[in-house]
């Protein structure tokens, strides 16, 4: 047809879906085990907190709640006893918040800017440095309690906002630097070498050509920051002080200090109520963990 031959007919390429067999059916029994098993204790504690005692009492901890409620989430949240106090567990997410919003922004910007000088600045005594704060990753930090305790005491910021903060940035700062220094020397070099031919200082160059490509690294600090701070539990104890219990500390508090019949659905409640930040945090920016993992979190 007006000399061009007809094109053939075009069929679809790849391999053709494979039938049903016992392999798969295998492994998706196996997936949903596993989704079950993760998902069945959050279950049991959502509808528990939904009941009223009575019907906890029925013992059916399965069953959605037949006389749906919300008290048990406004006592945790206003009323529960943290102790010698009933002022619910309000008190101790306010305190969570103090010591977390300071705690991350401190703990990444030391991270970034340690990574960034140890991948492009090449000081003296950089490997030394870098192997020192991976080692102190690695050591448990109950090894360092009690040197911390008199070291925060002798200066005077023990049982203090200041102290609890100053804590949670020292060690984080260690995996900070790591996930910094490798996102970094994953990115060209030619950028760094191209703005100090263009006169680029120190902080010239981090501020304005490496802190805006850093974005899913900032992202995944801070889902790992968030996480870890506002779930620890031992160094809000140990060095928070009384007016700066977190979250974590005040809900072992409501589940451990009662005192008569053990109210079920308000602990459920409290559990839910501290755990949903994290949750919040990741569910909004789970993709860009993914991404930045990707972009150069494991990359030596």
């Amino acid at each position: 047809m007006n000399g061009l031959a007809t094109s053939p007919t075009l069929s679809p390429r790849g391999r053709r879906p494979r039938h049903v067999t016992w392999g798969r059916i295998g492994l998706y029994v196996f997936m949903i085990s596993i989704a079950l098993f993760f998902l069945l204790p959050l279950w049991i504690m959502i509808v528990t907190s939904l009941k009223p005692m009575e019907e906890i009492r029925l013992g059916n901890i399965l069953a959605w709640p037949t006389t749906l409620t919300l008290e048990p989430w406004i006592a945790a949240w206003s009323s529960a006893c943290t102790g010698l106090e009933c002022d619910g567990i309000s008190v101790g997410f306010w305190n969570s918040i103090r010591i977390l919003i300071p705690s991350v922004i401190v703990s990444i910007l030391l991270g970034a800017v340690n990574g960034y000088a140890l991948t492009y600045w090449r000081v003296k005594g950089a490997d030394l440095m870098f192997a020192i704060l991976l080692i102190g990753a690695f050591i448990p930090y109950q090894v360092f309690l009690y040197p911390l305790v008199r070291l925060f005491s002798i200066i005077g910021i023990y049982n203090s906002l200041l102290g609890i903060v100053a804590i949670h940035t020292i060690f984080g700062m260690p995996i900070m630097t790591l996930l910094f220094r490798n996102f970094y020397a994953s990115l060209p070099e030619e950028l760094f070498k191209a703005a100090r031919v263009d006169g680029g200082g120190f902080w010239s160059i981090f501020i304005k050509v490496l802190l805006p490509m850093s974005t899913p690294m900032l992202i995944v600090a801070v889902i790992l920051q968030v996480t870890g701070i506002w779930n620890d539990f031992i160094l809000g104890l140990v060095f928070a002080g009384r007016d700066n219990l977190p979250m974590t500390v005040q809900l072992n508090n409501i589940v451990n200090s009662q005192q008569g019949e053990r109210l079920y659905n308000v602990d459920m409640a409290a559990t839910l109520l501290t755990g949903l930040v994290p949750l919040f945090v990741y569910f909004i920016s789970g993709r860009w963990f993914v991404r930045g993992i990707a972009a150069g979190a494991v990359k030596g």
